[in-house]
């Protein structure tokens, strides 16, 4: 049976370097590529997906390396936000429809704005979700102890194995409980979630991007001025980002729209699933 019987979507694979990256797609049209955030994959944009095709867009929702059907590499310096964004650069190469609009949420919207940084040429519109600026992400938490406190909860991913360790605990209980209390998501909907979780090396690989945030050298050289436009889609009842972050950063990303949702929160795609897809085929609509 396959894992989402009621979305018409294809199981596709690529090679980039020495990973593969799974993916469905649905629709035909310009292409929008949807990068989903943790501790979701590909299923994050099950809302987004028929919604998009439907509106003209070869719709393409990927899981991220360490999630679900991609490669799982075990090296912690494999999660760097250079080498997410090098793997959609490869993929949107291969699959020949360049330029496209990017699309994403929470890690994945951190690997969009790279994206957009080092591969403009590949980007045509980019679409941000509950993901800050790194900029104005880092001056929050240097500064900010309300932020610094939002951000606590990062400290179960550092020590080696620990995450692994309490998040599998009692069938990935807490993980389990944090989609139900943050998000509007169904029982069946959380068990299709356990079972990307299960894969062999999954939670390592989602753990690893938290690890690998420690690993900064060079990556200031790697933030840039973004000359594309940009939508910030936010639900503003975010537990994790601070309202501040969504300030102070427009000297690098200049043509930016920010739309609010008042009464959703981290997971707005998943608790406002018909107003995100209406804002996201109206501003990638432009390039029909």
């Amino acid at each position: 049976m396959p894992l989402v019987p009621e979305l018409n979507v294809t199981d596709r694979t690529c090679v980039v370097g020495d990973v593969t990256i799974h993916y469905v797609e649905a629709g035909r049209g310009p292409l929008i590529v949807l990068l989903h955030g943790f501790p979701e994959f590909w299923y994050s944009w099950r809302n987004q997906i028929p919604a998009l095709a439907a509106a003209g867009f070869h719709t393409v929702a990927v899981d991220l390396r360490g999630y679900n059907e991609s490669s799982k590499p075990r090296a912690i310096e494999s999660y760097r936000l250079p080498e997410l964004a090098k793997d959609i650069a490869g993929l949107i190469t291969q699959i020949g429809e360049g330029p496209a609009v990017v699309a994403g949420h929470d890690w994945g919207g951190a690997v969009a704005w790279f994206m957009a940084m080092l591969y403009p040429e590949l980007v045509k519109r980019l679409i941000i979700l509950n993901s800050p600026h790194p900029v104005a992400y880092l001056r929050e938490m240097r500064r900010s102890a309300r932020q610094q406190w939002r951000a606590k909860y990062q400290l179960l991913f550092h020590p080696p194995w620990l995450a692994e360790f309490v998040l599998r605990r009692f069938r990935y209980a807490l993980l389990r409980r944090s989609l139900s209390r943050l998000g509007c998501f169904t029982p069946e909907e959380i068990e299709r979630y356990v079972e990307a979780w299960s894969k062999p090396g999954a939670l390592s690989g989602m753990a690893n991007y938290y690890r690998a945030t420690r690993l900064r050298k060079g990556m200031r050289g790697l933030v840039r001025r973004i000359d594309i436009p940009t939508l910030m889609i936010w639900g503003d009842l975010d537990p994790f980002f601070t309202p501040e972050t969504l300030t102070d950063f427009a000297e690098y990303v200049p043509d930016l729209r920010i739309e609010h949702i008042p009464d959703s929160g981290h997971f707005v795609q998943t608790d406002a699933p018909v107003r995100v897809s209406e804002l996201m085929a109206g501003f990638a609509g432009d390039v029909l």
